[in-house]
């Protein structure tokens, strides 16, 4: 077992890592309880794959517990599927000493988070994230969020989970594109913060894609640990904290106007190559750098090019209306080196059309 504490003062809780955990949470639970009763949340497919083994982990450990569903996908995270889980609960009896369950990825930690943020003026909620995505990067931090037609987590909450629990074993059971999407998260990892992480990716690539889960947990235990600290820092990204956003300013643009269509880490890999170039363009990353980054997202098997079919005009629209946007001014945030980023609003839109 690998744990790691995400350090707030009295909000501090502990994100564990554990082969086979899954099956121990109601153990977990039962030692440590943050609600009497809990609802685990999770979309259609996931309550299929693993919904059985959580509740009856929870039941066998004499705690009470219902599963919630809802349909699966991007175009669920919206204010009405808060409203129907809501509603749910609040016909189910839930209350003030209840509390929440995330199982699943980043779409179902996000609804969650949001739902345990809002529902009765809040309940405590605990993360379950099942892809590598969410294990590396949305279950950790507190934020949550839905979308809306005007751009992508618009409308949200800053709200810390009680604990994050963290089976590496359930990797085994996503699809490739599952993998993918989080290994984009875990590339920006060594990009912002930590060179020595990245040039391990490099030499483990083909045991990562090999889900080689001793590798794999160690992975996930640096990006965890890498989260940690910069949410520790900063925790509702009045500054630092917004060098998590390497990749996404353009990358949550290109997302949107595909219509929610494209994977969130392959938008967010097309989006870190377009900020190294920009990088590259203003003359603070040298191009080898640059063409080092390129080259990995490219072996681990993501794109590095946005399509041409997205129109080039509508992805620098969305950047304005972009949560990250500050009096009309967009920030992004740009490799120095790898392992060192700059946040800067300083870029002119021509360099911006050029990389598009």
């Amino acid at each position: 077992m690998k744990s790691i504490t995400v350090g707030l003062g009295e909000r501090s809780y502990p994100i564990i890592i554990e082969q086979g955990l899954l099956d121990k949470i109601g153990g977990e639970l039962h030692q440590s309880p943050f609600a009497k009763r809990y609802a685990i949340i999770a979309d259609e497919h996931v309550a299929s794959l693993f919904g059985g083994r959580l509740l009856a982990s929870l039941h066998n450990n004499d705690i009470p517990a219902e599963m919630i569903t809802f349909t699966p996908g991007e175009a669920s995270k919206n204010l009405a599927t808060i409203a129907e889980l809501s509603s749910t609960l609040a016909r189910m009896g839930f209350d003030r000493k209840d509390g929440l369950l995330a199982l699943g990825g980043g779409v179902t930690g996000d609804i969650t988070g949001f739902l345990a943020a809002c529902y009765m003026r809040s309940i405590p909620f605990a993360q379950v994230p099942t892809t590598l995505l969410a294990q590396v990067d949305s279950s950790v931090g507190g934020k949550t969020g839905v979308d809306i037609p005007e751009g992508k987590n618009m409308v949200g909450a800053f709200y810390q989970p009680r604990a994050v629990f963290i089976d590496s074993q359930v990797l085994g059971q996503l699809p490739e594109n599952e993998l993918l999407n989080g290994l984009a998260e875990v590339i920006k990892y060594g990009v912002i913060y930590d060179r020595d992480f990245f040039k391990f990716l490099e030499m483990c690539r083909k045991d990562i894609l090999a889900l080689d889960l001793h590798i794999l947990e160690d992975v996930i235990a640096r990006c965890c640990k890498i989260k940690a600290a910069v949410v520790e820092a900063d925790e509702k990204e009045a500054d630092f904290r917004r060098i998590l956003n390497f990749g996404h300013t353009i990358g949550h643009a290109v997302e949107a106007v595909s219509g929610y269509k494209l994977a969130h880490g392959s938008a967010v890999a097309m989006g870190m190559v377009a900020a190294a170039k920009l990088a590259v363009l203003k003359g603070i990353l040298d191009q080898r750098e640059k063409d080092r980054l390129e080259k990995l997202i490219h072996e681990f098997g993501l794109p590095v090019a946005i399509p041409q079919e997205y129109e080039r005009s509508r992805i620098q629209e969305y950047f304005l209306a972009d949560k990250k946007t500050i009096g009309g001014r967009v920030f992004f945030v740009l490799p120095t080196s790898i392992g060192k980023v700059i946040i800067t609003d300083e870029i002119e839109a021509g360099l911006v059309a050029k990389v598009l």
